[in-house]
């Protein structure tokens, strides 16, 4: 037995080290109290799980977990299927919305709420989707914001002269689609950034057509950009106006004509996705002999005579009758944004007066109204400033008569065209010639109800008509998997477009969005 404590007695030893306080006293406290073989033996196992854990990879972070559903209950859901020939609208609603998307739509009976959602009642209140301006800029943070106040959750931008550079930087802002040119040269080009683009691209006097070769990089480039429009203009001719529409198809990329070179029939047979501007469709009623010259001259005198001619054709002209049936008779829709002859046409008001306007600087528009009279300016030539200031008014009003007259002849034109039914988009067309950014929006809808659609056929041209001619399924309806772009009004707009603007809760991209700050930021 005495052997056996002999051999188990407490023998000196070096003493343990560690870097660490804590597992130094540890080890101390194992050698002074146990057998040194015994003491290691432990000390060592502590070591080695303590050097595991430190080697171990640190466990991955969870999950955020997923933000509670949104729901609307109680609402009337607009329909603005079939391009808003429909009406079957729904009745005591349920819309529950999760991470940005439409996840279920349905009555009461068949969508239960889910726990723990948050639940905004709309009883009482309708349902329609964001709208869509198809056709604008948006060169600041002040007109996000005032888009996004009156209810435009999606612009199609273009950057241009008049337009600007579309501000990508603000937030918030509506969903951004780029609009870039194609087939010319362009200053404002999306590829103008980048070195291999500047100098190709660098306009003279006039935008000049690239070469075929340069066209198809050109497209990849802006493709890979994120652009999502073509925008085909005045000074395309035909054969490329046709491979670059072939072209964008066959990549996914719609197509807007603006055509002076090409003839109108030529761009819709070749299938363009939209005609823009009203002033510029009306084109293709030109005849032969006035539509050769623009080819080597789409900018200066021949296109002048050219649009002279198609502004002074009687509507009731039969020439126009048939252009009208031909564009009802193929794939292209009409993007006319009247908004930007709102206010030389009959029954306008000051755009100034509502709340949107207060964040936006005119300094960012393209000839905006007059803050004060609500109507446009028409600057006299330098030399008309040693004229009495009769004479000066005198002239002014001149102008305004003028250019008055040109926009009612238009409408009138369009009038016709509308008569053999073709299919809209709505596109304000602003910061340009008194279109204010997202009231112009709502303007547009205004006219197209004055010129014939229904309320309910104009806000689907402003909707889900995009999904129809473009095929963006992600927007325009409030359906499941479409994006949460989602206005809730207090009025019925399929009575009254006036009542679109009523909106008592704005959905961005799933979010609840402050409309009231959205009148507080600086412009």
């Amino acid at each position: 037995m005495s052997g056996l404590i002999g051999v188990n007695r407490f023998i000196p030893g070096p003493e343990p080290v560690c870097d660490n306080p804590q597992q130094t006293d540890f080890l101390m406290r194992l050698h002074r109290f146990f057998p040194a073989q015994i003491a290691w033996m432990v000390g060592g196992l502590f070591l080695a799980g303590v050097l595991a854990r430190a080697q171990a990879p640190p466990p991955a972070n969870p999950a955020p977990p997923v933000p509670a559903p949104l729901v609307l209950a109680g609402g009337t859901l607009i329909d603005v299927t079939n391009w808003g020939r429909s009406a079957r609208d729904q009745q005591n609603t349920i819309v529950i919305v999760s991470e940005g998307r439409i996840v279920a739509v349905g009555s009461r009976t068949d969508v239960p709420i889910p726990p723990g959602a948050r639940v905004i009642d709309c009883t009482g209140k309708y349902l329609i989707p964001g709208l869509v301006d198809g056709y604008a800029g948006m060169n600041s943070q002040g007109q996000a914001n005032a888009n996004l106040y009156m209810g435009v959750t999606t612009v199609v931008a273009r950057s241009d002269s008049e337009h600007g550079r579309v501000d990508l930087a603000a937030n918030p802002k509506p969903n951004l689609y780029l609009v870039d040119s194609i087939g010319s040269t362009d200053n404002w080009s999306l590829l103008n950034g980048h070195e291999d683009w500047a100098a190709k691209l660098r306009e003279a006097a006039h935008p000049a057509e690239l070469s075929p070769e340069d066209t198809a990089r050109q497209m990849n480039d802006t493709l890979h950009l994120g652009t999502r429009v073509l925008w085909l203009g005045p000074d395309l001719t035909a054969v490329n106006t046709q491979w670059i529409a072939a072209r964008a198809h066959q990549l996914g990329l719609i197509t807007y004509g603006e055509f002076v070179s090409t003839p109108y029939t030529v761009g819709i047979e070749a299938g363009v996705d939209a005609l823009l501007h009203m002033g510029r469709h009306e084109l293709g009623v030109i005849p032969d002999e006035l539509q050769r010259p623009l080819a080597e001259d789409p900018y200066g005198a021949s296109a002048a005579t050219a649009y002279d001619y198609a502004q002074h054709l009687p509507p009731t002209d039969q020439h126009l009758r048939a252009y009208a049936r031909f564009i009802a008779s193929h794939h292209a829709a009409l993007m006319p944004a009247f908004s930007v002859y709102f206010l030389s046409l009959p029954g306008h008001r000051n755009l100034w007066h509502e709340p949107a306007a207060a964040v936006l600087d005119p300094a960012n528009l393209f000839d905006p109204p007059d803050r004060v009279t609500g109507e446009m300016n028409y600057p006299l030539a330098t030399w008309t400033r040693r004229l009495p200031a009769m004479a000066l008014r005198w002239m002014e009003e001149g102008q305004r008569k003028k250019a008055d007259q040109v926009a009612m002849r238009l409408w009138e034109i369009n009038e016709t065209i509308f008569a053999a039914y073709p299919h809209y988009l709505a596109g304000s067309g602003a910061p340009v010639m008194g279109a204010l950014p997202g009231i112009g929006m709502h303007t547009e809808l205004e006219m197209l109800v004055r010129l014939g659609l229904s309320p309910r056929e104009a806000l689907a041209a402003a909707t889900n008509n995009y999904a129809l001619q473009f095929g963006w399924n992600e927007l325009g309806l409030i359906a499941p998997g479409r994006r949460a772009d989602i206005l809730v009004v207090d009025g019925d707009p399929t009575e009254n477009t006036w009542n679109a603007r009523r909106i008592s809760t704005l959905i961005l991209d799933g979010n609840v969005i402050n409309r009231d700050a959205l009148l507080n930021v600086r412009r």
